[in-house]
């Protein structure tokens, strides 16, 4: 299988066309509208909920662009959907609500997050979600145990793996040493069998994400494209950028 063409046609918006000053915050349902009504595809984040639901939300606590506070983890997915953006009228969504809200009229990339405990939950409530969806649609993950779960949740399924040059203690507080070690250099892409990777822009170029464009021929997006320059750099290294702060094109 390889990686459909739809996923690099279009600028991808970073947990939808957010804009804070508009009163549009990241991965609320009016950032979905907004990319919708643009025509960008949507790169969102999932998070698993005491329950099993996937809720679409980048941080793993409430509190920085929510009002509440407590890990989504032990929480049901009840309790988050009452849960408003701040300064907004706008409640958290689950990953159904995300898809009922598009209805395949752009692309949605799904990050899976992950707290490196080898849990499948959220992969598979993934899946049960997306087997009605008829959208264009794919998955990806830091986390490779999570994009081996893509792999043999949902082989069908566009997969990813989200990569940058190192992983240190103090901003991968969850994974192992070996985890860590296990996610550099694209290392574990023979088990994954990843279809694309998405790589941070600043970090480019660099030799793993080169030799799976050129060498495996795996669509190269980058992450997160929001200067001028960084436009440059996404432009000359890679085939799409997932972009916030700015509208391509304008």
């Amino acid at each position: 299988m390889r990686a459909p063409g739809w996923l690099t046609a279009r600028p991808v918006a970073h947990r939808g066309l957010h804009d804070r000053a508009r009163g549009i915050i990241e991965n609320m349902p009016g950032a979905a509208r907004a990319a919708i009504e643009a025509h960008f595809g949507i790169e969102c984040d999932i998070q698993l909920t005491a329950d099993g639901e996937a809720m679409v939300h980048h941080d793993d606590a409430l509190g920085r662009l929510t009002e509440g506070s407590g890990a989504l983890l032990g929480m049901t997915a009840a309790e988050l959907r009452a849960v408003r953006f701040k300064d907004t009228s706008e409640r958290m969504m689950s990953l159904g609500d995300l898809c009922t809200l598009v209805a395949g009229r752009v692309p949605l990339v799904i990050e899976v997050k992950s707290h490196f405990d080898g849990d499948r939950r959220l992969v598979a409530r993934m899946a049960e979600v997306l087997a009605s969806y008829r959208g264009p649609v794919a998955g990806m993950s830091f986390d490779p145990d999570q994009v081996l779960a893509l792999r043999e949740l949902m082989p069908g399924l566009p997969r990813g793996i989200v990569a940058e040059r190192r992983y240190d203690a103090a901003d991968w507080p969850e994974a192992s040493p070996a985890q860590r070690e296990s996610m550099l250099h694209l290392r574990h892409a023979f088990r994954t069998r990843p279809h694309f990777v998405a790589y941070r822009v600043d970090e480019l170029p660099a030799l793993a994400p080169w030799i799976a464009r050129h060498i495996f021929g795996l669509p190269l997006l980058t992450w997160t494209v929001r200067t001028p320059e960084q436009r440059t750099r996404a432009g000359r290294y890679a085939d799409q950028m997932i972009f916030e702060g700015f509208r391509p094109g304008t």
